[in-house]
């Protein structure tokens, strides 16, 4: 926040370029990718959704995807309203994206009509994450040429992301989730195959053209003007994510999603999501009581506590809450979210033990800790200062 507080500049200076030019290849990091190009965008995930799609397809062209959430369900709704013709697989909600069903759709496929496969890495209204790598296989194993599109709204920077390995063509994410930024820039990276694509590619776009991107960005600038303090605050986040490194950064997530699970198993509720395969290191929805609305334990924990939970979106409206572990977070404000969120949940008659979650999450924070300092027991501290003595606990 500290350096998003600049002024006002001249974003045609001779002097801009000094922040843009490394972002580009800073954020290629991020997506780690050698050849994939980052496009940023003042917008939104949604903003960046359009702008894959309408970059690379064009009017009429088939795509598949897979609905299993409020955020695949709106991905194809925007690709439906800017003119595609979308193949919709439809899973139920708790549960992700299907290689099975995506390999067999693509083998059936023998005019190669479908052009791209649409996925939601991690669907933030059920807490799902989808295994981009298992569909990548089967894409290949149908010897599709289909291109993959991959929402990395709430997983990049977060959950470990390939998009080289797994040769993503069009990979997407935002600014207020794992890069820890406000809400205000859409990127998008797309990968050789798909800025091959954007020479034929003919649905109407202007704002995100990637043409005019790719001709004022190779110099430092934007075709039209930035959301000046945005490109500052990203500098400074992909810093601080570099300086913990990602590797750190993914195990971080890991440890503090489990701890949350610890808390709701302690709780006596379930996740949303069906299986520990589709479990998210991101968002957490977790399941109220037959009875109980989750709408009015979001509504207890901001009025009471000035704790904002997520809410339970289309399908699943009333009958969950979210609570998101990703960004800028450690074990104690995560300590703190499941203290606010048991008193909610037993001020609307949900009737848990208080402290139960958080005295689960803690046993998981404090192990997790003494197992990365690798302290030495009461017994191994005894045989080090008495080698010839015998240790009575």
């Amino acid at each position: 926040m500290r350096a998003m507080m600049v002024a006002m500049e001249d974003h045609r200076s001779s002097k801009f370029p000094e922040l843009t030019l490394s972002l580009f290849q800073q954020l290629k990091k991020v997506f780690k990718t050698e050849t994939g190009q980052p496009f940023i965008f003042s917008g939104s995930g949604t903003g960046a959704w359009e702008a894959a799609l309408t970059n690379t397809l064009s009017p009429g062209d088939k795509v598949l995807a897979p609905r299993f959430g409020q955020f695949s369900h709106l991905w194809i709704d925007l690709a439906q309203r800017v003119g595609l013709d979308v193949m919709v697989q439809d899973e139920e909600w708790g549960t992700g994206a299907s290689p099975e069903r995506i390999e067999d759709a693509l083998r059936a496929d023998r005019a190669h009509t479908i052009k791209g496969v649409l996925i939601v890495h991690n669907e933030t209204a059920t807490g799902v994450t989808s295994d981009v790598a298992a569909i990548r296989r089967v894409i290949d194993a149908a010897t599709h040429p289909a291109m993959l599109y991959v929402d990395g709204v709430s997983s990049i920077a977060s959950i470990d992301f390939r998009m080289d390995d797994w040769r993503v063509d069009l990979a997407v994410t935002g600014s207020q989730k794992g890069l820890m930024l406000p809400a205000g820039l859409g990127i998008v990276c797309a990968s050789a195959k798909a800025l091959a694509a954007h020479k034929n590619a003919r649905c109407a776009r202007t704002f995100f053209d990637f043409g005019d991107q790719m001709k004022a960005n190779a110099t430092g600038y934007f075709p039209y003007t930035p959301s000046l303090p945005m490109p500052y605050g990203l500098t400074e986040s992909l810093n601080i994510l570099f300086e913990e490194g990602l590797s750190h950064v993914f195990e971080r997530h890991q440890v503090l999603a489990d701890g949350v699970r610890a808390a709701v198993a302690a709780w006596g509720l379930r996740l949303c999501a069906k299986e520990p395969k589709w479990y998210s290191n991101t968002v957490s929805a977790i399941m109220v009581p037959h009875g109980i609305d989750g709408a009015d334990v979001i509504d207890a924990a901001f009025r009471r506590y000035n704790l904002a939970l997520g809410a339970g979106l289309s399908k699943v409206s009333g009958k969950l809450f979210r609570i998101g572990h990703l960004g800028d977070l450690n074990d104690l404000m995560v300590l703190g979210a499941l203290a606010g969120a048991e008193m909610a949940m037993r001020d609307v008659g949900i009737g848990l033990t208080l402290g139960s979650g958080v005295a689960a999450a803690q046993a998981h924070f404090r192990k997790t800790i003494m197992a990365k300092e690798k302290k030495p027991t009461e017994q191994e501290r005894f045989a080090q200062t008495h080698p010839e003595g015998v240790f009575h606990p």
